[in-house]
């Protein structure tokens, strides 16, 4: 008798309530799979695809061929920034909770993503992040006050209001502007890393994005041009198990992993242990090496978990279990990198603390200076007529006319321009 016809609906392991369920990730040891060169053709490597490359094992040490035997200075390094990344993020929970900012999004659970992979790629190379790369505008240089000032929407703000919180910029650490619309960013990588092969030059793009994004129409036209370009671009896909509320399932990571998705366009797939920082670090070296030298691009899903909320508007505990974080098999990043280096002797619990402790007075004080340039209830304002500027390169007459007469109103009103 043949099988009744039955439509599939993916659903989550564990709901609220349930003991935590993690048995459907494929997880291999820490340097079990083997790094082929960055000239090995596709159809050869498909299997970083289906296993996870790793480095650090559950006894904190670094094995196999993935392990970019990083000094130990650059390794605590990496910790600083990750750890200082986490602190930031408690941080600005806090101010939104207190309705000082309107919105947040923080990255528990993902430092190790940006950090490692800003540490892999050069300044020259384009990033198109998501919105919980905060991490990876800290290290290109942004400042701790102009982040903070965006999301107060101040006199400072870098996107002068007019973005959402957390959708930061910075042109002098070449990462471009955080688009609400998921997905677009990924063409923009795949568009300017073809302009870059176009010029003879040996940067790379890098782009990121959610399991969940997966499923947008963005994310297979920019694998098709990157693929038939042979564009140098290195598009990320931050495998959190979460889209808001849905689990990764639904865009289709029950069948193959989200790594898998460009073989059949020839792209290579790493599938890589996103709370090890060094897997992460050599992965991506990796695929920035074989980008330069003319090997097109590559696809790295980082299995990792999202720590907290999706943003200050969510409620996990709703549509998961409560303590299905601290039950994730891969770890947490930061305490990761801290036992590996303290298991080689390179830092110690009280030199982590006194760390911590640092970086909390440093984000306090950036807050502490961030408010000068006016917060939700205090001045100063930032001026309306700012709203005029950056639309037109050439401003036609109507939108001139329009600034006159909302100028000319405020000084009626006696504003000078902050009403």
């Amino acid at each position: 008798m043949a099988k009744e016809s039955r439509l599939h609906i993916p659903r989550p392991t564990a709901r609220p309530g349930d003991e935590p369920d993690f048995s459907y990730l494929n997880l291999s040891p820490a340097g079990a799979v083997d790094k082929p060169g960055t000239d090995a053709r596709v159809r050869e490597i498909e299997h970083l695809s289906t296993g996870l490359i790793r480095v650090l094992d559950d006894d904190h040490s670094a094995k196999g061929p993935w392990n970019p035997n990083m000094e130990p200075a650059d390794l605590q390094i990496a910790l600083r920034w990750m750890l200082l990344n986490r602190v930031f993020d408690e941080r600005m929970w806090q101010i939104q909770r207190q309705g000082r900012i309107s919105f947040y999004m923080e990255a528990l659970g993902e430092e190790a993503v940006s950090i490692g992979q800003a540490m892999a790629l050069r300044h020259g190379d384009m990033c198109f992040p998501s919105y919980r790369n905060q991490g990876l505008y800290m290290y290109r240089g942004v400042k701790l006050v102009d982040m903070m000032c965006q999301c107060l929407s101040n006199t400072r703000d870098m996107c002068q209001g007019r973005q959402l919180p957390i959708m930061y910029h910075s042109k002098s650490g070449n990462v471009f502007s955080i688009s609400g619309n998921l997905g677009t960013q990924y063409p923009h990588a795949v568009g300017w890393a073809m302009a870059s092969a176009i010029k003879g030059e040996d940067h790379v793009a890098a782009s990121w994005v959610g399991d969940g994004t997966t499923a947008e129409a963005d994310f297979h036209h920019a694998l098709t041009f990157a693929a038939v370009y042979q564009a140098p671009v290195i598009l990320n896909v931050v495998n959190n198990q979460w889209a808001i509320s849905t689990f990764q399932g639904t865009a289709g990571g029950e069948r193959r992993p989200f790594a898998a998705r460009g073989l059949g366009l020839g792209i290579p797939g790493l599938r890589v242990d996103g709370n090890d920082l060094l897997a992460i670090y050599s992965a991506t070296l990796w695929a920035a090496d074989r980008a330069r030298r003319g090997g097109g691009p590559a696809l790295i899903e980082l299995v990792t978990y999202r720590g907290g909320a999706h943003s200050t508007s969510d409620d996990p505990s709703k549509y998961r279990p409560k303590h299905e974080w601290t039950d994730f098999p891969l770890g947490d990043p930061v305490e990761r990198l801290k036992q590996h280096l303290i298991s080689e002797g390179h830092w110690s619990d009280a030199k982590h603390e006194a760390l911590t402790e640092e970086l909390k007075s440093e984000v306090l004080a950036a807050w502490k200076e961030a408010q000068k340039y006016g917060t939700m209830t205090e001045g100063p304002w930032l001026d309306p007529a700012t709203m005029f500027d950056d639309v037109y390169a050439d401003p036609p007459k109507r939108l001139e006319s329009q600034r006159r007469r909302m100028l000319e109103t405020q000084r009626m009103n006696g504003d000078g321009g902050q009403g």
